[in-house]
């Protein structure tokens, strides 16, 4: 039982468009409270076409209740689930920074390397959150088995601060959040997914560990090796292409960085690394183990120079000039536009 409950109204005002995906369109806005208090925040609402269909509705629900609770640096932290005119939005952390895809492509047009121990440093972030996330139990210490099925650049963000943010379990697994088609469909991005997911096979964390070494590859070489002309032939890649001596690609990438990317790209589950904690434990190891190491600083200050005065503003598409005001009370919930 509660010991007391505070009700009051309070809406956001969306004043620009930061993102496309798939399901979803992502809004930088303003949450106002009381005395004047503002604070910036992210909404996603689930696109028109979707917004129809009970199976999209209530997973973008359960997406919202799942990572409420996922409290942790390398996630992107929900604040709100909320509904205004029948049409449901989460309230989310805005990141002041661009996804791994804008950040390569930022690379590609300035001609840089991404040092090799930078590349490291984000996927051991990365390998933070989804230990993390692995491990999540239930208000009753049962695991919920969480697998994020979509680890990739579009979903790993850099804050122009350095902080690497994991985002968007949209296609998440876990028990009692999310309605599971999986053996039937195919979730995630072809190119990154793992061999099992790539066969309509049942996933467990160990997929999200095959995602986070495409990643690490993609970071390591400037390109993805399993990206096809299509998704039909990325998946063929993903689950028959040979995995290459990564040295051979890239004379950085030494016999121990090597072993790492074999381990995780690892079709035979056996020899994959068995927890994302391991995972971690390796990459950090490797680029901590002879002393100073790369920090969020370090990422922060190459992140600020790459984009220089970009860094100062969100990548965005304007709303039209429009400002669209999102309010919720006891009673009543609408838009005004």
């Amino acid at each position: 039982m509660a010991l007391f409950s505070i009700q009051n109204e309070f809406h956001y005002d969306i004043t620009r468009k930061i993102f496309e995906g798939g399901m979803g369109i992502v809004y930088e806005a303003e949450q106002h409270g009381t005395r004047n208090f503002v604070k910036r925040v992210a909404i996603k609402i689930i696109r028109p076409n979707y917004a129809s269909q009970k199976m999209f509705i209530e997973n973008f629900i359960g997406e919202a209740k799942l990572v409420a609770d996922l409290i942790h640096t390398n996630i992107v932290q929900t604040y709100h689930l909320g509904e205004a005119n029948g049409a449901a939005f989460i309230a989310m952390e805005l990141i002041r920074g661009v996804n791994l895809e804008q950040f390569t492509q930022q690379l590609t047009e300035k001609k840089r390397t991404l040092p090799k121990e930078l590349a490291v440093f984000i996927t051991s972030r990365v390998a933070r959150g989804l230990a993390y996330a692995h491990a999540k139990t239930d208000k009753d210490g049962k695991p919920l088995g969480i697998v994020h099925r979509d680890v990739s650049f579009k979903n790993v963000m850099i804050a122009f601060e350095g902080d690497v943010k994991l985002t968007d379990f949209g296609i998440a697994k876990a028990r009692g959040f999310l309605t599971d088609q999986e053996g039937e469909v195919v979730a995630g991005k072809p190119d990154y997914m793992s061999p099992e997911q790539a066969d309509f096979q049942v996933t467990d964390k160990r997929s999200d560990i095959f995602s986070a070494g495409v990643v690490l590859a993609n970071l390591l070489l400037g390109r993805n090796i399993f990206k096809g002309e299509n998704a039909e032939e990325s998946r063929h890649r993903i689950m028959h292409q040979p995995i290459p001596d990564f040295h051979s690609l890239d004379a950085r990438i030494d016999g121990k960085l090597n072993d790492i990317l074999h381990h995780c790209l690892a079709r035979d589950l056996k020899h994959r690394y068995d927890n994302a904690d391991q995972l971690m434990f390796d990459l950090e190891y490797y680029i901590y183990h002879d002393g100073y190491g790369p920090t969020n600083e370090t990422l922060g200050k190459f992140i600020r120079e790459l984009f220089g005065q970009e860094s100062l503003k969100l990548p965005h598409v304007d709303t039209g000039g429009r400002t669209i005001r999102i309010q919720e009370g006891t009673r009543r919930s609408h838009f005004n536009k």
